[in-house]
């Protein structure tokens, strides 16, 4: 049997807006694959196509061209969505419900009922911090309060597969590390989460692996350690030394190209651009009679990758679908 939980083959989708019906491509040629047991990052831009796949992985609308498959069956298909738990983006409640008799009726859609359904629902409230507000009605949550009960609906029925739309949304600081541990727990579990997120943080401090979404196109895949294995963006020196000593250093070394220094107690902070310089620097402490204490290399972060490759170096975010 495959490991695969999420196989999405050259999934294209295009819409027609306007009176004139105007061709938009939300998705073009988009692969990837998630495997079992992992937490799988989807990113992109505002207007990337994130939110497009995600519908078209739960059978909310259909591709235009490609394929993609849950579990090894063509989606949508009602049988495998059964072990299928779904935050969408922005979820609707029925504001006159309770948190409580949302999840039990989000437990009786998945075939969950009596004493079961009850505990499971008091068991899950309490795990997404809702409990002390179940019996609220939806209409007096705040709005990280529904994204919790909504993960709850998401976890009710106990799915092998999450997916989740900015499950972050609306979270305060202690709220995201509820969720983030929620989403750990599920993976130590054997269960797979895929979701999407602006908060590079949380991805690169829980994700397996990840794609990036450029303009509906796929722009990077792979690994998340892999992914951020690459070349020395910066390497940075911590030298010690007498005053003096360390302010003749910093004058000669300031000197070569992609080299800064930065005064501290009792020495310097150096940083210079890659690694191809630090040779040279190593070589002058010694004429200078400074001791470097730290060399530390800094390699890319999810930051910087999505930076390059999702906005291409600049800060404009892309509109649409």
């Amino acid at each position: 049997m495959s490991d695969q939980v999420i196989a999405v083959q050259q999934l294209g989708k295009i819409f027609r807006q306007g009176f004139w019906r105007k061709r938009v491509e939300a998705l073009s040629g988009v692969s990837f694959t998630v495997a079992q047991g992992t937490i799988f990052g989807f990113l992109g831009p505002n207007g990337a196509g994130k939110t497009t796949a995600i519908k078209i992985l739960t059978g909310l609308i259909k591709p235009t061209s490609g394929s993609a498959s849950i579990f090894g069956h063509a989606v949508p298909s009602a049988t495998i969505m059964k072990r299928v738990g779904f935050l969408p983006e922005n979820a609707y409640v029925y504001p006159y419900l309770t948190p409580r008799e949302f999840l039990e009726m989000c437990g009786r859609l998945s075939g969950l009922s009596g004493q079961d359904l009850y505990k499971r629902a008091e068991r899950v409230l309490d795990r997404v911090g809702m409990l002390y507000a179940a019996d609220r009605q939806v209409r007096r949550l705040s709005k990280g309060m529904l994204q919790r009960t909504c993960l709850g609906a998401a976890l009710i029925a106990d799915p092998d597969l999450l997916i989740l739309d900015e499950p972050m949304s609306g979270l305060d600081p202690v709220g995201r590390k509820e969720v983030r541990d929620i989403i750990l727990e599920e993976r130590e579990h054997g269960r797979t989460v895929f979701f999407s997120s602006h908060i590079l943080a949380d991805v690169e401090s829980m994700c397996d692996c990840v794609s990036i979404l450029r303009r509906g196109k796929v722009v990077v895949e792979g690994d998340l350690r892999d992914l951020l294995r690459g070349e020395v963006l910066r390497t940075e020196l911590i030298v010690r030394g007498e005053d003096k000593d360390c302010a003749l250093f910093s004058e000669k070394i300031v000197a070569i190209e992609g080299v800064k220094s930065v005064p501290m107690a009792h020495g310097l902070r150096i940083d210079i651009e890659g690694e191809e310089r630090v040779p040279d620097v190593l070589r002058l402490s010694f004429d200078f009679n400074v001791r470097v204490a730290e060399v530390t290399p800094r390699r890319a972060t999810l930051e910087d990758l999505f930076v390059e490759r999702a906005i291409g170096g600049g800060r404009e975010l892309e509109t649409g679908s």
